[in-house]
């Protein structure tokens, strides 16, 4: 599997997951989600935008989906290094596995090479 689908992949099927188990979700990334408007919001926003770009990429399989995908990682990535000083949140083993996730699933986006 190339890089690049494994990122894009990695997007998707964690949107999946947010989409179909948002309560689970919710609580896994410390988020609030204690009315039906918020599971409703977590699903859509978080689920449902992930598994969009992650499977357009997948059947795009271009640099630029590829790229897209990765920033996506890397944006997450950088805010949750900006909120270690703005936010000071409790980083359980946990925050830093998604750290380290977003990471290294953005760079394999972003490095990954399309068809040509």
């Amino acid at each position: 599997m190339r890089r690049g689908d494994l990122s894009a992949l990695a997007l998707g099927a964690s949107g999946l997951a947010i989409a179909l188990m948002p309560e689970r979700a919710s609580a896994q990334l410390h988020v609030r989600a204690d009315s039906s408007r918020g599971i409703a919001e977590t699903r859509a926003g978080l689920g449902g935008t992930f598994v969009g770009l992650g499977v357009w990429a997948l059947a795009r399989r271009s640099s630029d989906a590829y790229t897209a995908v990765g920033v996506t990682w890397l944006g997450a990535a950088a805010f949750r290094t900006y909120a270690l000083s703005k936010d000071q949140p409790e980083t359980d083993l946990s925050y830093w596995a998604y750290l380290a996730a977003e990471t290294t699933l953005g760079l394999a986006g972003v490095l990954a090479r399309g068809r040509r």
